[in-house]
């Protein structure tokens, strides 16, 4: 149409025009045909793009092309000078916009894509770019998107640009990928302006204009390019990044773009399978397999429609996700050419080799909640007796040995740059707050496709978590259970733990984090191996014997326990000595057992010596010091010593408190201790006062399911009973019996116990049936699990006993009575 025009307007000059333009449908002919010939289907892409970049004379062709234009523009430019009202800008604009498409001049040019037909959400991110971006600003205005790739950052940019490109006068796509793109694409703006043609000459040109321009720099990833070189110097225009590297949020506002919401993902899923709303279900069970990312959905909702199977999609899925997350579909809804995993691989390809190892490594972890600290303790591992030797850690020393300084120690800032590396393509991300990081769950299952050797590495990091987990203190346990248990999970440590040797270490963590029976099965089997190895007097097999001392008590096995523990104690004695750490450790567990088997006054001596000689050797604020005066202080309240219990128990509060903090699960051990010695002095009302807080805060810090938990919970029912409160009480009852019933068994003594305080609310309640069942139940178990003459055995004897008064069974209440005088005796006469 426009050339039509000129032909009309300028009939003197029409000859020369007409050959003109034949020249130029001639060349544009040849431009066609090149493109048909790099789009013919009977050779496959990945070999027409070889062919094409890898062709000889490609520059030399390039230089033709450019000839050919500056020829015809030379020639318009002779026809301006024979009629000067002839408008060379509006043909030089035809023929180098892209896809020869003419934006008149009136207009702003927007030489960007539309965003994909099926856009879902994003609603936050937008607003908050709209409100940005206002007019007359006074300063140029930056914003940037950055996260994973696959996660649409591009989409979101394309979206708001369409619903708001009224506002700028121009808007300009740059492919910020490399150097030369950047480069290229401001040269298109400089010609395109018909201001030159160089970026230096788009730049000026933009600095110089005031308008509402918009530069929107797209798949800005490369962390080697400084962007700030290509924005216009000035006070105004306005500017889009997308980016995998969060550093680029230096540059003004931005928005962190991460997984859909449930509702949009779950849209989109629909739309991109062409389904129905009433599908919605089973569309939920797929999208939550992809975890809430965006180009994954995309290409579930492609494959399903071609299949027409959603069910059998996520069966497909579950066995062939590698393949499925890597095969794009043909037909699409935008112009994005890569699949999730490949995107990926982009990224994964410009790691260095140490940040790439770091990656593979955590991708057997858990996909959150890595710390720094767990391999900076594995740099201190010392090399103890009962675990691995340096030999056989070869592998994971090499790959810490690139984080050590000159002597030896941790080097942070080396770790800090090598996680920055993968941090810069949004592989892996870091919580301030938290210390931690995470990876997302489907760059976590890819990462492990990129490994060569899967066994080797799977070792590694086995190693590298045993030889973090021998390091941390004895009081520290718990707390890094918490962080860690989700790891072991990660690494199935039942195996990963004897083929790295460090099932020892692995078994004291699930002690602390309560799981007994997977501590059982890791610790027997070590200890076996080291008998067969070292033998029996082999100070690896006794720190084995001492840990499988220490489950067996955890699980009630008391006998079992004590076995192991006086033997062990036995053979340190010979082997270290008396005033050995080791040897007053396994004198303290024999303690322990021997107060639950109910020998208070053996335990008593015990831990009397333990104490002693930790104060001599580590003084009184130590942290295992004050664990001994605990230990002591409890066993003074079961002897009925409630005076020396609270003053003992009063100290190592306040100095647990002082030392560790008033959340650490050792001073929550002693608040929960000194509560309980008021409830046996009868002060209630200060025992419930810190059983609620310790309740609290371990439900806070370990969860409603653990061990300790549930003591406090049982603890604080047992109070509210005897404060007249027996509804909350049996509330509170009801809960522990049943979570300590799955987490123990129904005969572990730490079950029996809440059993029985559940029965004498229900007696207090005045529901004497129940607690009548509830009695004979716990005495039957105490006596089959402990023996007729443990103090809890006792016990359930007396509540029994009055409970069959209240029922007027009292030829069954004398018979009991009986029995209990009998035992009495016997305990005299030992």
């Amino acid at each position: 149409m426009i050339l039509h025009k000129q032909i009309l307007a300028h009939a003197n000059i029409a000859v020369k025009f007409k050959a003109m333009c034949e020249e130029l449908e001639s060349y544009l002919a040849a431009v066609i045909l090149a493109v048909q010939n790099l789009h013919n289907p009977s050779q496959g892409f990945r070999k027409r793009v070889k062919e094409f970049v890898g062709s000889s004379n490609i520059t030399d062709e390039i230089a033709g092309h450019q000839k050919q234009i500056q020829g015809i523009c030379f020639k318009l430019k002779l026809l301006a000078a024979v009629d000067t009202n002839f408008k060379v800008n509006e043909m030089h604009a035809m023929m180098i916009a892209p896809s020869f498409v003419v934006t008149p001049p009136s207009q702003s040019i927007n030489n960007c894509p539309p965003p994909s037909r099926i856009f879902q959400g994003r609603q936050t991110i937008l607003a908050k770019m709209h409100k940005f971006f206002t007019p007359d600003s006074g300063k140029q205005l930056i914003y940037v998107l950055h996260g994973l790739g696959g996660a649409g950052k591009t989409q979101i940019a394309l979206k708001f640009i369409r619903d708001s490109s009224a506002n700028f006068s121009d808007i300009f796509l740059l492919d910020a990928s490399t150097l030369d793109t950047i480069n290229t694409g401001l040269k298109n703006i400089a010609v395109f302006k018909f201001v030159g043609d160089s970026a230096e000459d788009a730049l000026i040109w933009l600095q110089s204009k005031h308008g509402d321009w918009l530069l929107f720099f797209d798949n800005a990833d490369d962390p080697k390019i400084n962007l700030n070189k290509f924005f216009p110097q000035c006070n105004h225009g306005n500017i889009i990044i997308t980016s995998r590297n969060p550093g680029l949020r230096t540059y003004g506002d931005h928005s962190p773009v991460s997984d859909m919401e449930d509702k949009d993902a779950i849209t989109l899923l629909l739309q991109s399978a062409a389904k129905e709303s009433s599908e919605e279900n089973q569309f939920l069970m797929v999208e939550q397999e992809l975890f809430h990312l965006p180009l994954a959905i995309v290409q579930a909702g492609s494959f399903i429609l071609q299949s027409e199977d959603i069910a059998g999609y996520l069966t497909l899925y579950q066995k062939n996700q590698a393949r499925l997350l890597s095969e794009k579909a043909v037909q699409s809804h935008d112009l994005y050419a890569w699949t999730v995993y490949t995107t990926w691989q982009i990224s994964f390809d410009r790691l260095s080799q140490l940040a790439a190892t770091l990656l593979q490594l955590c991708s057997f972890l858990h996909y959150s909640g890595i710390t720094e600290d767990m391999f900076s303790n594995a740099s201190k591992y010392s090399f103890p007796v009962w675990l691995p030797a340096k030999e056989e850690l070869q592998e994971p020393l090499q790959f810490l040995s690139h984080f050590l300084g000159p002597t030896g120690e941790w080097n942070s800032l080396r770790f800090s740059e090598v996680t920055n590396e993968i941090k810069s393509y949004s592989l892996i991300t870091f919580d301030a707050a938290t210390k931690m990081f995470s990876i997302h769950p489907l760059v976590h299952a890819w990462s492990r496709n990129t490994l060569v050797d899967e066994a080797a590495s799977h070792l590694c990091i086995s190693c590298l978590l045993g030889m973090s987990i021998a390091e941390i203190p004895d009081h520290d346990r718990t707390l890094a259970s918490l962080r860690l248990m989700p790891h072991l999970g990660a690494l199935s440590p039942f195996n990963a733990g004897r083929g790295a040797g460090f099932g020892a270490a692995f078994s004291y963590l699930y002690l602390s984090a309560g799981k007994f029976t997977e501590a059982q099965n890791l610790i027997e089997h070590t200890c076996e191996k080291y008998r067969l190895v070292f033998g029996e007097e082999h100070l690896a097999t006794l720190e084995a014997m001492y840990r499988l001392g220490l489950t067996y008590s955890h699980l009630g096995e008391y006998k079992k326990a004590k076995e192991l523990e006086v033997t062990v104690l036995e053979k340190r004695t010979k082997l270290l000595g008396e005033d050995h750490p080791g040897t007053s450790m396994a004198m303290g567990n024999l303690a322990a057992t021997h107060s639950k088997l109910g020998d208070f006054a053996k335990a008593k001596e015990l831990e009397v010596m333990v104490l002693e000689k930790r104060t001599k050797l580590l003084g009184q604020d130590h942290p295992d010091t004050l664990l001994a005066m605990g230990n002591v202080a409890v066993t003074h309240s079961e002897l009925r010593d409630f005076d020396k219990a609270k003053e003992l128990e009063l100290t190592v509060l306040e100095k647990r408190t002082k030392l560790l903090g008033e959340g650490h699960p050792a001073t929550l051990l002693a608040m929960g201790n000194l509560a309980t010695t008021y409830f046996k002095l009868g002060d209630f009302e200060q025992a419930k006062q810190l059983e609620v807080t310790v309740l609290e805060k371990r439900t806070k810090l370990l969860g409603e399911g653990h061990p300790d938990t549930l003591l406090a919970m049982g603890n604080l029912a047992r109070t509210h009973s005897e404060l007249g409160d027996f509804e909350k009480a049996k509330e509170l009852e009801v809960t522990v019996l049943d979570k300590r019933t799955k987490l123990l068994g129904e005969d572990h003594p730490d079950t029996l116990l809440v059993m029985g305080n559940l029965a004498t609310t229900c007696f207090k309640r005045g529901d004497f049936e129940q607690a009548k069942q509830l009695d004979v139940t716990v005495l039957e178990k105490r006596r089959k699990v402990l023996g007729d003459h443990h103090p809890d055995t006792i016990l359930a004897m007396r509540n029994l006993i009055s409970t069959y008064r209240a029922l007027d069974k009292l030829m069954e209440a004398a018979e009991l009575e009986q029995l209990v005088r009998q035992i009495q005796m016997s305990l005299v006469t030992e």
